[in-house]
């Protein structure tokens, strides 16, 4: 097996790449150092450099500066991913993103030559004499290794330290801890809290949070509009009503002390969530081969700028054709039963659309069989009023529109096209989108129609339609 390329390879902050925030740079030295000095020994490359490293092999100043400098290249790579997966930790609801973090932790610049006195203490610039100084500005690779205990029987990894060590890093929990709980009073700290810490709360915890939500948070709107700023006390109204959604959901508290008394409990819960609690390693130890090999499930190549744009979009034009299905299936059942009861020949009749199409798609019965179950005179006459095909039509043509208008918004952001944009692009993009809707939806959701006799409506338009007919039928 050959060395690894990450012993000659640096991630380093990329500004100009705005969509990623980072590059891999080739280091010609340190593929030079390990051509020479490490590929034709026998024994572990990563040990090697490490005993350079730390000089115990009586190693000169140069050499073991240019070790570090491969090993400052392969730990590059788990500090990449650990400010990736504490953008995850964080999800959606933040103010920030892993490029956010790079500049705390990422900050090697791949060129310069640094070593360690003998206590590991100090970092020491080498320069062209092979003179050493202290070092102005410290680069945090550097510090994993001054760290990182390479002869202990029961170390981890090198790629575990390094992840362990990156969320740990004080600087960058400093960041985040203007996103987090530290300075927040215990009011802004519950309002702020987002289901995904829930998740590990008891019941009762999570309903105190789920009604001081449904008060609190609907008040702050108008105290924001009025300029209030900081988050202020509850008042009694506002506990009383929380009591009251309290009792709604069987929990019995009665005395709004007793309420704050239980808020402020879940608040010094809070206070304590810890994104650091979860320390999955990079790495798992494997006993057969007695070595650590990379988890299955973490990704082994970083997304370059193309890629991430290209899932961006994919992931926008599934969410928007989603979004769009609900909207326009609810949307459709209410304007055809409006239509109905509006007409002086099918009024009568219009009660029975939602137990109609039902029988239709859950049941899979045809117009023929249907008609009689629902008093109709005729095959004709159910399908004038159910008209699955139709229905099916208007869903689709609203969720084109739909689509085509979210993904033209994303194109003006991007500076994909002009303002306004031109015809052709139009043309081409709503034919994109057309071919796009139908592979993921509507090309199943056709073929059900036509199937005739034992036709299964399995697909994810027949199901999301029966979810949307059960909840109209309930509130009819």
């Amino acid at each position: 097996m050959g060395t690894s390329s990450r012993y000659w390879n640096i991630w380093r902050i990329n500004l100009q790449n705005e969509k990623v925030g980072y590059k891999s740079y080739l280091v010609p030295p340190a593929q030079e150092f390990v051509a020479k000095e490490v590929v034709n020994q026998t024994g572990d490359t990563q040990a090697a450099l490490l005993s350079y490293f730390h000089g115990k092999n009586s190693a000169e100043a140069r050499v073991r500066a240019q070790a570090g400098l491969c090993l400052r290249c392969y730990i590059s790579n788990p500090i990449l991913k650990a400010c990736q997966k504490i953008d995850n930790l964080f999800g959606g609801d933040k103010s920030f993103t892993y490029r956010d973090l790079l500049s705390f932790v990422l900050n090697d610049d791949g060129k310069t030559l640094v070593i360690l006195d003998s206590d590991r203490k100090t970092q020491l610039v080498l320069n062209d004499n092979n003179q050493v100084q202290p070092i102005t500005y410290k680069f945090f690779s550097v510090k994993v290794l001054q760290t990182f205990k390479s002869d202990s029987h029961s170390r981890m990894s090198l790629d575990n330290w390094t992840y362990l060590q990156t969320k740990q890093n004080p600087e960058l929990k400093d960041f985040l801890s203007e996103f987090g709980f530290q300075h927040l009073s215990d009011w802004a700290l519950l309002n702020r809290t987002r289901p995904k810490q829930l998740e590990r709360f008891s019941l009762l915890h999570r309903h105190l949070v789920e009604v001081f939500h449904i008060v609190y948070r609907r008040d702050r709107v108008q105290q924001r509009q009025a300029g209030i700023g900081k988050c202020p006390d509850p008042n009694n109204t506002q506990l009383q009503e929380m009591i009251k959604h309290l009792q709604e959901r069987g929990v019995i508290i009665n005395a709004t002390l007793d309420l704050i008394k239980g808020l402020k409990e879940v608040a010094r819960i809070l206070r304590q969530y810890d994104i650091w609690s979860s320390r999955e390693p990079l790495e798992v130890y494997d006993p057969d081969a007695k070595s650590y090999t990379p988890r299955g499930d973490l990704p082994t190549d970083f997304l370059n700028e193309l890629e991430l744009e290209q899932r961006e979009i994919l992931d926008l034009l599934h969410s928007s054709l989603k979004s769009a299905l609900c909207e326009a299936i609810n949307k459709e059942i209410h304007e055809r039963i409006s239509t109905l009861e509006k007409s002086k020949k099918y009024s009568p009749l219009a009660k029975q659309f939602i137990p109609g199409l039902q029988l239709y798609y859950e049941k899979g019965l045809s117009l023929k069989e249907i008609a009689p179950i629902l008093g109709m005179t005729s095959w004709d006459q159910t399908r004038r009023i159910l008209n699955p095909g139709e229905f099916l039509t208007k869903v689709r043509d609203f969720c084109v529109q739909q689509v085509v208008k979210r993904m033209l918004e994303l194109a003006i952001e991007k500076g994909l096209t002009k303002i306004p944009p031109e015809p052709d692009y139009l043309k081409t993009l709503a034919e994109e989108v057309e071919t796009f809707v139908d592979e993921e939806i509507f090309k199943e959701a056709a073929e059900e129609i036509r199937a005739g006799k034992n036709r299964s409506m399995d697909s994810l338009y027949a199901q999301q339609l029966c979810i949307a007919l059960k909840n109209t039928h309930q509130c009819v």
